[in-house]
């Protein structure tokens, strides 16, 4: 077991706080101020976890202290055995403890409770990339399902033979952008098309950007900064077709940024979808900005949809779906792409984990 003393002192601290913060959540005068009492109750409550981690962890240890002693002075043989044997389990015990606490004192992304916009485009592969991002969107859609997170298309740019142009959709609910942050790169497909008469496996990609939606008090927006126009929806159902120009474009003229919303047939609603998306896009960018090289960013985020460029490969002759950045195969295609992939994102996860583990002491 290792546990340095400047980890007991940081736990300690933490303990500290939360007993400090916990006091002041019961003052009258705090609980009378709304935005007081909200913005002290998130910090109680993130910091719960790690001081009931912590309170098991001194439980343990003080166990293992009693019984280091009962050894020493235990003259029974068989008895100083089995508290022998009770010090191994508990020194165990006790690792676990120590790795549970590095892991909840991991610093947490501060968009992880957040919803998602979802961002999928065809790459390399003609209509056989289209196809495959349906195939991803419904993937996810699917995933969102299971996890009872709700899906709403924003701007659905479809092709005639039903393949993704581009599509954009919100996923609602909580911890939705935590589990989906990993799914933002170059998708590979490997499989032969439903129009290749010889067999040949083709190659295609399709390219994924996961954003967490921007909550109002993070991005300000001044109204003269964007050009909205309107237009009239187009789709491949021609019945469905607006005739009024219930479509928005809006454009961000400092950014150049351009968001497109047509799924609603009443402008106000696209209006207030659109201007969701843009927020969001907009809060990746400053973001990325402020890690100075924002083109460089999205690129790596998404790629540029090149065969070579891929976080994932998902091979259906083969029935696998490869993870190239933590090497990690899965032979579950088929439920895979039915929305089956907390296996993938959990490993990516704990990949992320233990590489960030390296540098707690």
């Amino acid at each position: 077991m290792k546990i340095s003393e400047g980890m007991l002192s940081k736990l300690d601290k933490i303990k500290q706080r939360f007993d400090f913060l916990a006091s002041e959540l019961a003052k009258s005068e705090v609980v009378s101020n709304q935005a007081e009492f909200k913005k002290l109750s998130k910090e109680h409550s993130d910091l719960e976890p790690i001081v009931e981690g912590y309170s098991v962890l001194q439980k343990h240890l003080q166990e293992t202290k009693e019984l280091e002693a009962a050894i020493a002075s235990e003259k029974d043989a068989d008895m100083k055995e089995f508290f022998k044997d009770e010090y191994d389990r508990l020194l165990k015990q006790c690792d676990e403890d120590v790795q549970n606490v590095k892991i909840l004192l991991l610093p947490k992304d501060p968009n992880e409770d957040n919803n998602v916009i979802m961002e999928i485009r065809a790459g390399a592969g003609g209509d056989e990339a289209g196809l495959f991002g349906t195939e991803l969107m419904k993937m996810y859609k699917a995933y969102a399902e299971k996890n009872r997170w709700k899906t709403e298309d924003i701007s659905m740019n479809m092709s005639e033979l039903g393949g993704v142009k581009e599509a954009v959709f919100m996923i609602t609910g909580k911890g939705a952008y935590g589990k989906l942050m990993y799914e933002s790169g170059v998708h590979r497909v490997q499989r032969v098309p439903e129009t290749e008469s010889q067999g040949r496996v083709h190659t295609s990609t399709v390219t994924v950007a996961v954003l967490p939606e921007a909550e109002d008090v993070e991005v300000e927006l001044n109204e003269k900064d964007i050009k909205v126009d309107t237009y009239r929806s187009s789709g491949a159902g021609g019945q469905h077709v607006n005739k009024t120009e219930s479509a928005i474009r809006m454009t961000h003229i400092p950014t150049g940024i351009v968001v497109e919303c047509q799924d609603e047939r009443s402008q106000i609603k696209n209006r207030e979808k659109a201007l969701k998306v843009l927020k969001s896009r907009l809060y990746d960018y400053y973001q990325s900005q402020a890690d100075k090289e924002y083109s460089e960013q999205r690129r790596a985020q998404v790629g540029t949809g090149d065969r070579s460029e891929r976080i994932r490969t998902y091979n259906f002759p083969q029935g696998r779906v490869t993870d190239h950045r933590i090497g990690f195969t899965l032979y579950s295609l088929d439920k895979f792409m039915l929305g089956e992939i907390d296996e993938m994102i959990t490993a990516l996860r704990i990949a992320v984990q233990n590489k960030l583990l390296e540098n707690v002491e």
